[in-house]
């Protein structure tokens, strides 16, 4: 007999309902009732207004914003699902909080990433959903399936369809450890690509940038996974405009525009700024009309039903749902 998972149950955290309605739309499913409020000492509470016994439940969580909130919003659902005898609890968080404190780049530094999978793995989780993972060993750090989607074939889509003579365009990272991601995107749109080496001061303050490659009279197209501060992808269009790019624009996975990211952006020299909805946009349109979004919403629900119905998920690696 075939083991059943019970039906599927989708929650959302507060921080990204937007997607959470999108992906249960695409899923002609009812975006479950859950009451998530704060009490007055600004502990989280939760109380699961469904019933989820026996069913299979997909958590919608998001790793930007009130980071530490959102986490321990995430963290107290799962546990109440468990509690509640759901038959298996998935978190899906499209961004994953602390990616980047995932090795000790400094004596004493903590490795706060692990300790993320830890707490998700010790709440109950029973299976992680993901989304361009800052540094893939991250999946490593869990003993449970954690599934890596990635943002890439929606971004080709993007480029092939928005991007006015894209052929003639030159895929850029700009930094050294993006470098894996640009060469994978530039041999499927069959492009040339650059990359810029960056040296730090301290941690989100770029000092001097050294491009290599060639990108005179091209349109720029810089790739990277998060947009945080900024600072990078603005230092690095001034590089490529300074070298004759005719064109920036940037793609970025994760768009989390912290502190005074618009108004960089906004004087910048870049022309548009692409982003998925990993994270919610609309106050950013509002205050800087260069961004546009990138809908992955279809990549998640396909995740969700291909999970359910104990499908392979690797379609989605080189594929967008339609």
């Amino acid at each position: 007999a075939i083991m059943s998972w019970g039906n599927i149950r989708v929650f959302s955290g507060t921080a990204n309902v937007d997607l959470a309605e999108r992906v249960v739309k695409r899923l002609g499913l009812p975006l479950e009732k859950c009451a998530i409020n704060k009490f007055a000492n600004q502990e989280t509470s939760v109380e699961v207004k469904a019933s989820v016994r026996g069913e299979d439940v997909f958590i919608i969580g998001c790793g930007s914003g009130e980071v530490n909130d959102n986490l321990m919003e995430l963290l107290i659902m799962i546990s109440a699902c468990k509690y509640a005898s759901a038959k298996r609890v998935t978190a899906i968080i499209p961004i994953y909080p602390y990616a980047r404190q995932d090795k000790k780049d400094k004596s004493r530094a903590p490795i706060s990433a692990k300790l993320v999978a830890n707490m998700l793995t010790v709440a109950g989780a029973d299976h992680i959903i993901t989304i361009d993972l800052h540094a893939s060993q991250i999946q490593g750090f869990f003993d449970l399936p954690v599934d890596n989607l990635y943002a890439e074939p929606a971004i080709v889509k993007y480029i092939k369809e928005n991007i006015d003579d894209f052929d003639k365009a030159i895929i850029v990272s700009p930094d050294a450890g993006g470098a894996k991601r640009v060469t994978s995107l530039a041999d499927r749109l069959n492009l040339d690509f650059a990359l810029i080496h960056k040296e730090r001061k301290k941690a989100n303050e770029v000092a001097s940038m050294v491009l290599v490659g060639t990108v005179e009279g091209k349109v720029a197209i810089l790739i990277d996974d998060i947009a945080d501060t900024c600072g990078t992808i603005c230092m690095a269009a001034d590089k490529l405009v300074e070298a004759g790019a005719t064109k920036v624009h940037a793609i970025l996975t994760h768009g989390l525009f912290s502190g005074n990211a618009l108004e960089k952006l906004n004087s910048s020299r870049i022309d548009t700024i692409v982003v998925t909805n990993t994270c919610p946009h609309d106050r950013i349109k509002a205050a800087c009309p260069k961004v546009r979004t990138i809908d992955i919403s279809s990549i998640l629900s396909e995740a969700i039903r291909r999970t359910h119905n104990d499908e392979s998920v690797s379609y989605l690696f080189t594929h967008v749902p339609l």
